[in-house]
């Protein structure tokens, strides 16, 4: 049997590796891609601590720096200029709030069990396969905005050089491969080297504009919009605006996969590591809150020079802003400025798309390629919407996704704040097929519900204040149906069966102590080792998603009845 999964890397003193010559290969070999984990990531399963080996404040920094990206000066231009200064302000600041609140209990607990947000997903009220649903929300969530931000870096290029815009849109999607390719290690340099110049470029139009224009701040605060909405606050222009906004509250995800990385906590690290996780955790709305209001300003001084459409697209206000001081050096500053920015965040978006559409197809699949390979479908799905004009749909297409992605984020949210507080859930976070029911309708069907009664809301079904506040229909169902939901079915659905390797009743004398798996015949920490009845022994959770022939014997009949036998755990040395 020829399938793919993604080995811990052995040393030559690894007890596994030591067979005489009559020992039987391994039942599953590893395609060269998906077995190298400079380029793997752990992209479907735990991410050990022997591979965690980034500082805290070298995976804040990183995490930080993919959300370099304009699309918030759009998105903030896009709302003021339609729903006017006052009620735009509030959409823009509830929106940040809501996603501040949902992504903080999200981000510590991928920062503690070093997994991502499909992972978490699974354990927090959405089974097994309940979770495969999401990780198409989330693919679509990293393809939608890789096209938004390569039409803004395509704009960019178009500008300072007259290139065709459909040519910048191929460029732009081909340009981020090399480095995704890469992985993480090779993010982390390219957030870093280039981190300067898009802080300079941040900040000098906004110093430009202090000097220059000292008035036209104020004159923004009464700025009514250009689609007559008046400078007054209307609930119905907020609630539509915050909608809007709130299309980015599944950013936390791309934020996980980073802090996915983080060190283990220790009393001497304890502060570093909770302040590097609020800062990129939630903490990433404060700065982006700030862009889409410094966004939203920037275009509102252009407005008049350069009209509407092009006031929305973030080359023209930065070159304008750059003018009285930079004259003709202006239009090459700012298009370097987005081309940086644009990149910075679309290398995140393609290496979290690549991370989702690997844990849908592992498990619809059984078979996992490697990470590498959907890089490929992520980018070519982000082109085509490039070069259909998303950017001309902008406040409906984010509208609409803000619906679905809300009643996910607040799902889960619900779950880790709510029900594993007050014992509805299990007080940890289970990942692995092995223990998993295929669905759980606390989160899954908290999310569902929540989903499809709000988009029915955002077409008009129930009224005009419901169709502006629709993105709160889903936010206020799927908290209360989360708990509600657990509380009814007595949180059955959360556990399959005890995790005898590192549950919670266990005892654990060292997390990174290893067993090697039966399949692979490769070690892997405790947290992501199962016990498995088809194998006799211990299994990889890769392995173990993978199996397409165990008719998940482990969760059925008598061999669920009690725990497999297992061999001693292995302490790593040194």
């Amino acid at each position: 049997m020829t399938d793919t999964a993604t080995p811990v890397t052995r040393t030559p003193d690894d007890p596994a590796n030591s067979g005489g010559p009559g020992a039987q290969p391994p039942k599953r070999s590893y395609a060269k891609l998906a077995a190298d984990e400079s380029r793997e990531d752990y992209s479907l399963r735990y991410a050990p601590h022997s591979f965690r080996r980034w500082s805290p404040s070298m995976v804040a920094g990183t995490a930080l720096g993919g959300i370099a990206y304009l699309a918030d000066f759009a998105i903030g231009a896009s709302i003021v200029f339609t729903y006017g200064f006052t009620s735009g302000l509030a959409s823009i600041l509830c929106a940040a709030a809501i996603i501040f609140l949902t992504g903080m209990p999200i981000a510590r607990a991928c920062a503690k069990y070093g997994l991502d947000m499909d992972l978490i997903t699974r354990g927090a009220g959405f089974g097994y396969f309940g979770s495969t649903l999401t990780s198409l929300i989330y693919a679509s969530f990293t393809f939608i905005f890789f096209a938004l931000e390569g039409s803004i870096m395509a704009q960019a290029m178009h500008q300072a050089v007259g290139l065709p815009v459909e040519i910048g849109y191929l460029i732009t999607t081909l340009i981020v491969i090399p480095i995704v390719f890469r992985g993480m290690g090779a993010l982390a340099k390219v957030q870093a080297w280039t981190q300067p110049i898009w802080l300079i470029g941040l900040v000098l139009p906004f110093l430009v504009l202090a000097f220059e224009a000292p008035d036209a701040w104020g004159e923004f605060t009464s700025f009514g919009g250009t689609e007559g909405a008046g400078s007054g606050f209307s609930w119905i222009a907020f609630g539509l605006g915050t909608g809007v906004a709130l299309s980015l509250i599944a950013q936390i995800g791309e934020q996980a996969d980073y802090l996915r990385f983080m060190p283990a906590k220790t009393e001497s690290n304890r502060r570093r590591w909770n302040l590097a996780v609020l800062a990129a955790g939630p903490g990433w709305v404060v700065i982006g809150a700030a862009k889409q209001l410094g966004g939203a300003f920037l275009a509102f001084v252009a407005l008049e020079a350069v009209g509407k459409t092009h006031a929305l697209e973030p080359i023209a206000p930065q070159i304008e802003a750059l003018k009285p001081w930079l004259g003709s050096v202006a239009l090459p500053a700012a298009a370097l400025f987005v081309i940086v920015s644009q990149i910075k965040i679309n290398v995140t978006n393609a290496y979290s798309g690549s991370l989702s559409w690997s844990n849908f197809f592992s498990r619809i699949t059984h078979k996992h390629p490697g990470r590498v390979w959907y890089i490929f479908l992520n980018l070519a799905i982000a082109l085509t919407l490039m070069e259909m004009n998303m950017f001309a749909a902008l406040n409906k297409l984010l509208g609409f996704y803000s619906n679905v992605g809300i009643a996910w984020i607040v799902a889960v949210a619900a779950d880790l704040v709510i029900n594993k507080r007050i014992g509805l859930s299990p007080p940890y976070i289970e990942f692995k097929r092995a223990y998993l029911y295929a669905v759980n309708p606390a989160g899954f069907g908290a999310m569902v519900i929540a989903s499809t009664v709000s988009i029915l809301a955002f077409f008009g079904l129930f009224g005009e204040y419901a169709q502006a506040f629709s993105t709160f229909i889903a936010a206020g169902l799927a908290l209360v149906l989360c708990p509600l939901i657990a509380w009814l079915t007595r949180g059955k659905y959360y556990l399959a069966r005890p995790n005898p390797v590192n549950g919670p009743h266990v005892e654990v004398g060292d997390i990174t102590a290893t067993h090697t798996c039966a399949v692979c015949d490769t070690a892997y920490e405790l947290p992501d080792i199962a016990d498995c009845p088809a194998q006799s022994g211990p299994i990889c959770s890769l392995c173990c998603s993978l199996d397409s022939e165990c008719d998940d014997a482990c969760r059925k009949g008598e061999a669920a009845a009690g725990p497999v036998l297992m061999p001693v755990p292995t302490l790593r040395k040194g």
